[in-house]
């Protein structure tokens, strides 16, 4: 993914909105890019100013590009944060002619036999949740964020047609490896301690059940375009 969307950008100048601790940027430094950073949060501002990354505090919508100009705009797992037009607006803002935005989601989806055994967990930890996270398949729900930015993209009319790029991938976890993530998803970072602690001991021993692993198919889901013209 890193690579095409360099590819389809006219130079290596990058804005990473959300840039969050810096996962994704530190993979477009890798391929040769220069990255600043957009974050609205402080703290994770400073542990991605901590690896190196640039990063400015500010919610992209009210962010001052201050007559800079970027080759692509990204947002890795943000974009459902930022006002899907006026993000839009401000990207077109920022970006040099053919200059490109791609935000992108990973869709996570692990064997059905894994999938009923964290659905069960849920069902019995959270039942207060409007929907079970695994009750459907993951790129469903995350069809609706991509419809939103594509929407969001036309709407703001700087940009040529919004396309969808995808790449499938695998990722094994260990009992350990998916409970050191779990928290930090957004609806669980929220969830009193003593709920957490359950949802954690019930996965926890739903993994253990299964042998102690798993692995979760992903699909990342781009969403891009281009403004128009030539660099």
């Amino acid at each position: 993914m890193v690579e095409r969307i360099v590819a389809a950008s006219p130079g290596p100048d990058v804005l990473d909105v959300g840039i969050g601790t810096g996962i994704a940027a530190r993979q477009f430094q890798a391929a040769g890019c220069r990255v600043l950073g957009v974050e609205v949060d402080a703290r994770m501002a400073e542990m991605a100013r901590r690896t190196g990354l640039e990063v400015e505090v500010a919610a992209f919508e009210a962010w001052d590009p201050a007559g800079r100009r970027f080759d692509a705009v990204i947002s890795g797992q943000a974009w459902h944060w930022v006002d899907p037009v006026a993000g839009a607006a401000k990207a077109a803002q920022a970006l040099r002619p053919g200059g490109r935005l791609a935000v992108f989601w990973n869709a996570g989806q692990p064997p059905a036999d894994v999938t009923e055994a964290f659905a069960a967990v849920y069902r019995r930890v959270m039942p207060d949740l409007p929907f079970n996270p695994w009750a459907m398949p993951a790129s469903d729900s995350y069809a609706v964020l991509c419809a939103k930015a594509a929407d969001g993209i036309r709407e703001a009319g700087a940009f040529g047609h919004p396309e969808q790029w995808r790449f499938g991938w695998q990722q094994p976890y260990n009992r350990a490896e998916w409970l050191d993530q779990l928290p930090t998803i957004g609806s669980h970072a929220q969830l009193p301690p003593a709920q957490l602690d359950e949802l954690l001991a019930g996965t926890g021993g739903a993994i253990d059940a299964m042998g102690g692993s798993f692995t979760m198919r992903y699909t990342t889901v781009v969403v891009t375009a281009a403004r128009p013209g030539t660099a």
